[in-house]
């Protein structure tokens, strides 16, 4: 029997106040692959993630994580099995929360520890994550006390923690510095090319922040996917300058990342 994919979603269109924010967008993505989504701001991409994450409801289209579907399952079961992360998301944390907290939360996709019960194998567990992204002196910190980088990589941390069957990351490296943000690449370049790990989506419009092993791409413009496919088929110069309507120029260095600049 064929397992179903990670994800799939089909002619989602996504709507606010008469405003079209996602048209027929539709997106598969296989258990071995590891995906980035590309495009210009507001152009969906961050829409597409929530939906994706099941946060959000389209307004059309179908969504099936997991092979389960939005609509027809538990969604607060379900999220248990995605791990999501996105600054928007760190700004729905209460500040004062510990670091520990913010990571073992993800036990139940809940927001606050007092909402469920944790046990000895939970806190195990979520300084274990914190050990792995370099913030396992952190646990005890309020997460309003932390840097940018370091609640970036607490958050990761927790969509690490409950070792999900996907992984989506919308725009990671947001609000860190170029040395947070290369630590960040190279853990997300170590989990692209950890062959057990879980598939995975991050959101960027940096082609700069790819991490070596990302191996599909998908170009977004206008609330729509202009293209997407294998990585080498999608990021082109051609493709990049049509989907930032700019002339572009794109390189791939010896190291596995891409460089791109105006022409």
């Amino acid at each position: 029997m064929v397992a179903p994919p990670a994800l799939d979603v089909d002619g989602i269109v996504l709507r606010r106040d008469g405003v079209s924010i996602l048209d027929d967008v539709s997106l598969r993505i296989e258990a071995s692959e590891r995906w980035v989504i590309l495009g210009p701001n507001g152009c969906g991409k961050t829409s597409l993630v929530r939906v994706m994450a099941m946060y959000d409801h389209p307004t059309g289209g179908t969504v099936e994580v997991l092979g389960e579907r939005l609509g027809r399952t538990d969604i607060r079961e379900l999220r248990q099995r995605i791990g999501y992360t996105s600054a928007a998301f760190g700004d729905q944390l209460r500040r004062d929360l510990i670091a520990h907290d913010v990571v073992r939360t993800a036990r139940h996709a809940a927001l606050e520890p007092w909402w469920h019960r944790y046990d000895a194998d939970d806190d195990a567990r979520a300084d274990e994550h914190l050990r792995k992204l370099g913030v396992g002196h952190l646990r005890g910190r309020r997460f309003g006390t932390l840097s940018s980088g370091e609640q970036q990589r607490v958050l990761l941390a927790r969509a690490l923690v409950n070792d999900p069957a996907v992984i989506l990351l919308d725009e990671p490296s947001a609000r860190l510095d170029l040395g947070g943000r290369e630590q960040l690449v190279a853990t997300l370049s170590g989990l692209a090319a950890d062959t057990a790990a879980p598939p995975f989506a991050m959101v960027t419009h940096h082609v700069d922040e790819i991490p070596p092993g990302v191996t599909h791409a998908a170009l977004m413009s206008a609330g729509r996917i202009d293209v997407q496919g294998p990585i080498d088929d999608v990021l082109t110069s051609e493709y990049l300058s049509r989907c930032f309507n700019t002339p572009l120029r794109l390189e791939r260095r010896a190291d596995g990342r891409f460089s791109a600049w105006g022409r």
